[in-house]
Formats: structure tokens, C-alpha cells, sequence
């Protein structure tokens, strides 16, 4: 009976760990602390040097856990990645993920090498433990801080964060190998790794389509769909790496074969995975936490600050800079990459196998990987929203999205049932749009069930439903949010050739010579973009108008409120001078801002 008392003993202390961090996050997001700094403190509180006195030392466990973790958090991220997004920073993404990873820890091994007082495979060790970032660390605190990146710079840190852990994961391998067997040569390093990889990403894109096909072909019950895919994609992992092959880069792009494709239950699976990652996260931290121990923490405390800070203000940045100067990257864009590079839980991870294998001096990596985390939270992770406003690479969410229902229809894979609640300030109510690809299909009112046309028009109160394809859900939620006030912009630091967004396309076709179809003549060029935008509203998003391109070149609350206009290409038949052509398209936007001015 004792036996099975302290089973039940653990599981409830385990619980009650993973509830008191939950419950401390809502206290950090009051102070803007880094959640995942609070779920550390907890397991160091209730660990044996706290007051908890808990005794937990099992290596195993940390890296049983921590595999699946990881693996989980990867795939989450490969199933949010849109191809279409990447395919603009792939290249330096993947410079990044392989070149940066190493370049960050060589430039960190000469620090642990002296501070530490190790040998040379040692100091490059540490470095490989902390050199790749934590996507999961740096899109939990973007989101908690309320902070939208630019596109391109979103994208570059979403690809480098989700491919940089497989290539830390082998470099510390091959590492540990090396201490373990003695030797090894640059050859043997060479092919280890391009087999990796290519057994690794045949894996995951094979395993990825056939999770599609049985997803769609088989009839699971309600409620199945999300556990089925979460446990494919640990047998992806596990199938990878019993194959001796990269299971992390398999299971990464497996999630962005399932997240490209139609399938089944697509959103309840991204939510179910989303609870299962911030699920892993907590007990990732709570976990090391527990393992460390201060006693032992504080005889390298100063040598593993000098390894941290070389990391954050040398290492990190000289390794992004080299790795972006081939491609068009601002320095602010290129400045905010290199302070966002986080550590998390990925570094707990690595830490953990030179322990698991018993090398000499396997604690002094465990507790450098705690320091690095400590300090990258409490230092990048507190001023990551300061430093994306102050170099203008982000910005703020001035909405909070609406909440939306989503349906499956059985028989078919390319339409669902969205519904939203009416708000008064939204901008279906105020403007009556929605996109294109999006189709009213019923409403309900004073608790009654009517179809569309029933109902129009629609009111402030009532729940609509449309018809959507399920990639495409998110980008309705900016149609049902209550709009802020969009301040007026300043169009004399726009440039040449700009028109407010609230023309129509009626006096654009009029002043600029355009054909636009009679049914579309009253709508603003807000409404254009936001009817045939796949996406929020960005800048720098084009869409084609008969033979002039529109250019978003200002968003104010939520919509294109500046229009730039992309000059249309020469008539071969009646070439026209490009100065001649510029200043009648100068002379003509001038027109419209004067007379809106004056009106």
C-alpha cells in the first residue's frame, strides 16, 4: 500500500506543481514578467534546496520529457507555418538555423573555455547547449506583450527558431560523442549530418501526407482528430529517431505538410496543440527548476554570467549579422534578431544528455543552461517589447480578436462554419463587408434561427455564420473586432503617387483612366483590401486593379488607411516618357488629396 501511496503521493504534488504555475502566469502577465521565469521559480521553490524540500533527481525523466516536448512544440510550429509566408526568407532562415547555430557557439566557446576552466570540446559543448533560440519562448512573450511583427522579420524568426533546434540537437550529439569516443574527423562530422537531415526531412514529409490521407479517409469519432495527429507525430519522432536520423527536423516538417493541406478538424487540432505545447513548456521549467541546485549553482555563478552575457551582447549578434549581410536585411530588422535570440527549453534539453550519460562535469552544462535561460528571460525576454517599438519592427495589437466558433461539415474538406457575435464597432456592421472567398449563410437572433436573407440586414447582437475554408478562419476575426479610431496619416512623408484609403474605386478609375466593374465603382480602396486579402492588412500588400497595382502604405486601426499606386508598365504601341508618365500620376494623386482636403 505504500508503494501505491506514493504513486498517488507524486501525481498529486506533480498536479499541484503544474496548477500553481498556471495560476502564478495571471500575477506575471499583471507585471509583464516572462511566464516561463515563473513556472522556473516555481519548480526551484518547491525543489529540495527550497522550502517544497521535494528531491528530484532523475535525468531520465527530464529527458524522456523533454524529447517529447520538444518534439511536440516543433511540430506546433511547423503546423502554424504557411508556405506561402516562408518562401520570402527561407534562404537566410536556414543560414540562420545551421551557419548562425554554429557560428554562436563558436564565438561562446573561448568565454567557457577560461571562465569554466575546460578543454577545448568541453568550452564548444556549452556553446552548441545554448546556441539556438526557443520559438516557443519568443512567440509566447510577442503574444503576451501584445506586439505584432513586421512580416518578414515574424517569418525569419518563426523558420530559424523551428529548424535550428535539429541542427543544435546533432551538433551537441556529435559533441558528446566525441568526448565519449575520443575521436572523430571533419568527413565522418560531414555525411553524419547530411544523412540526418535527409533521412529526417524524407521521414517528415512522407509521415506528414500520410497523416493527411488517414486523417480525411478515415472516419474518426468526434473529438479523435487532434489526440490521432498529436500521437502521429510522436511516431514520427520516435520512428526517425530509431533510425538514427534528425526526429526534431521530421516532426517540424511534418506539421507544415499537415498545416499546408486541407484536412479534417484543422483548427480543434491547432488548438488541442496549442494547450499540449504551453502544457509542455510549463512542465519543461517546473522540471529544471526542481533538478538544480543552488549549493552547487554558485561556485561557477560568475563564470556562467560571463558565458550568458558573451552569448546575448557578442556571440548572438556577430553571428546574425554575418549571417544576414548576403540579404536585405535593415539593421534594425537584423538588430532586433539578434537581441530576440532567447533561450528555453531547448536548452534544458540539451543539458540534460551529458548528464543522462554520465560525461565528466555534465552538471557544469546543466547549470550554465540554467543561468543562460535565467538571464535571457529576465534580460531579452522583459525588453523584447521595448526593443521591437523602439526599433520599429513591430506593432502594437491595438484589438483583441473576437470569439469565434468553428464547425467541420462531414463530406468535404474545403468549407467550414464560422460564426462570430455582431459587435456594434465592427467592421461588418459598420461597412457590411466581408471577403470574397467568405459566405453568409445564417443568423441567429432573440434566440431564433434564420437564414441570411432572413435576417438582412444584420444587426448589433446577433450571431452570424459564414461559410470559409478553415486555412483561411483567422483572417475573418478582423472583420468582428470593434475598430479603434484610425488617426489621419501625414501624407507628405509618404512619397509620390498616394491616395487615402477611403477613395473609391469609382474616382480612382475616374481620375487614373482604369477599368473597375459598376458594382464595385462605391467601394473605398479599404474595402478592396479588405474584401480580397486572404490576411490582415499589412504593409507593403498588393493587389492588382485592372492595369495599376494598389500598395498598402499605412495601417490605422486595423485597415489600409494610404494607398500607394504602382505605375502601370509602358504601352508598346504608345510608349509614353517616365518622366511625362510620372508627373501626370503625381499631378493626379495631388488631385485627390486636395480635393478631399477641401471637401
Amino acid at each position: 500500500m505504500s508503494v501505491l501511496d506514493s504513486v498517488s503521493l507524486a501525481i498529486l504534488l506533480g498536479a499541484t506543481l503544474v496548477m500553481a504555475g498556471i495560476l502564478s502566469s495571471l500575477l506575471a502577465l499583471r507585471f509583464g514578467a516572462p511566464l516561463l521565469l515563473v513556472f522556473l521559480g516555481v519548480g526551484v521553490f518547491a525543489g529540495e534546496s527550497g522550502p517544497g524540500g521535494l528531491r528530484f533527481d532523475d535525468v531520465r525523466m527530464t529527458y524522456l520529457v523533454g524529447s517529447a516536448a520538444l518534439a511536440l512544440i516543433l511540430f506546433d510550429g511547423g503546423l502554424r507555418t504557411r508556405f506561402q509566408s516562408i518562401k520570402a526568407v527561407l534562404a537566410p532562415s536556414t543560414v540562420l538555423a545551421t551557419a548562425g547555430v554554429l557560428l554562436t557557439a563558436v564565438l561562446t566557446a573561448p568565454v567557457a573555455k577560461y571562465a569554466l576552466d575546460l578543454d577545448w570540446t568541453k568550452a564548444l559543448l556549452v556553446g552548441a547547449v545554448v546556441a539556438s533560440t526557443d520559438a516557443a519562448a519568443v512567440f509566447l512573450l510577442v503574444h503576451a506583450q501584445g506586439l505584432r511583427l513586421r512580416p518578414r522579420v515574424g517569418a525569419t524568426l518563426e523558420v530559424e527558431s523551428g529548424t535550428n533546434d535539429p541542427f543544435a540537437v546533432f551538433l551537441t550529439l556529435i559533441l558528446v560523442e566525441l568526448l565519449s569516443v575520443g575521436q572523430s574527423t571533419a568527413a565522418h562530422v560531414v555525411l553524419e549530418f547530411v544523412r540526418e537531415a535527409a533521412i529526417g526531412g524524407l521521414v517528415g514529409v512522407i509521415g506528414g501526407r500520410l497523416v493527411v490521407v488517414a486523417l480525411n479517409r478515415i472516419a474518426l469519432p468526434q473529438g479523435l482528430h487532434a489526440p490521432f495527429v498529436t500521437t502521429a507525430a510522436l511516431v514520427i519522432f520516435g520512428v526517425t529517431q530509431i533510425g538514427h536520423a534528425s526526429g526534431f527536423l521530421a516532426v517540424y516538417l511534418a506539421g507544415i505538410v499537415i498545416g499546408n493541406r486541407p484536412t479534417r478538424a484543422h483548427n480543434s487540432v491547432v488548438t488541442f496543440l496549442d494547450a499540449a505545447t504551453w502544457l509542455a513548456q510549463i512542465v519543461m521549467f517546473v522540471l529544471l527548476g526542481l533538478l538544480v541546485s543552488p549549493q552547487r549553482l554558485i561556485p561557477s555563478i560568475l563564470p556562467a554570467l560571463a558565458v550568458a552575457f558573451t552569448l546575448m551582447i557578442v556571440a548572438r549578434p556577430a553571428a546574425v549579422f554575418l549571417c544576414l549581410a548576403p540579404f536585405r536585411f535593415k539593421w534594425r530588422e537584423k538588430t532586433f534578431i539578434a537581441w530576440v535570440g532567447l533561450r528555453g527549453a531547448v536548452a534544458i534539453f540539451l543539458a540534460s544528455i551529458p548528464m543522462l550519460l554520465s560525461l565528466p562535469d555534465a552538471h557544469v552544462y546543466f547549470d550554465v543552461a540554467f543561468v543562460v535561460v535565467v538571464v535571457s528571460l529576465l534580460f531579452q525576454g522583459w525588453t523584447l517589447g521595448f526593443a521591437a517599438r523602439r526599433l520599429h519592427v513591430a506593432l502594437p495589437r491595438t484589438d483583441r480578436g473576437p470569439r469565434r466558433i468553428e464547425l467541420d461539415l462531414p463530406g468535404q474538406l474545403e468549407q467550414q462554419l464560422v460564426g462570430y457575435a455582431v459587435r456594434p464597432n465592427s467592421l461588418f456592421l459598420r461597412r457590411g463587408l466581408v471577403p470574397s472567398w467568405s459566405k453568409p449563410t445564417l443568423v441567429i437572433r432573440d434566440e431564433k434561427i434564420l437564414s441570411a436573407s432572413e435576417a438582412d440586414p444584420v444587426q448589433k447582437g446577433d450571431y452570424l455564420y459564414l461559410l470559409a475554408p478553415p486555412e483561411k478562419a483567422d483572417a475573418l476575426d478582423r472583420f468582428f473586432i470593434d475598430m479603434p479610431h484610425a488617426p489621419a496619416p501625414d501624407p507628405h512623408l509618404l512619397g509620390d503617387f498616394v491616395v487615402p484609403g477611403d477613395v473609391t474605386l469609382g474616382a480612382v478609375a475616374e481620375i487614373y483612366g482604369i477599368n473597375v466593374p459598376a458594382s464595385g465603382a462605391q467601394l473605398t480602396l479599404a474595402d478592396y483590401f479588405d474584401i480580397h486579402l486572404d490576411h490582415a492588412p499589412r504593409e507593403g500588400a498588393t493587389l492588382p486593379l485592372d492595369s495599376i497595382v494598389l500598395v498598402a502604405r499605412n495601417i490605422g486601426g486595423g485597415r489600409v488607411d494610404v494607398v500607394g499606386l504602382r505605375l502601370p508598365e509602358d504601352d508598346e504601341d504608345a510608349p509614353i516618357p517616365e518622366q511625362a508618365r510620372r508627373g501626370v500620376f503625381r499631378r493626379r494623386a495631388g488631385k485627390i488629396w486636395k480635393a478631399l482636403s477641401e471637401g
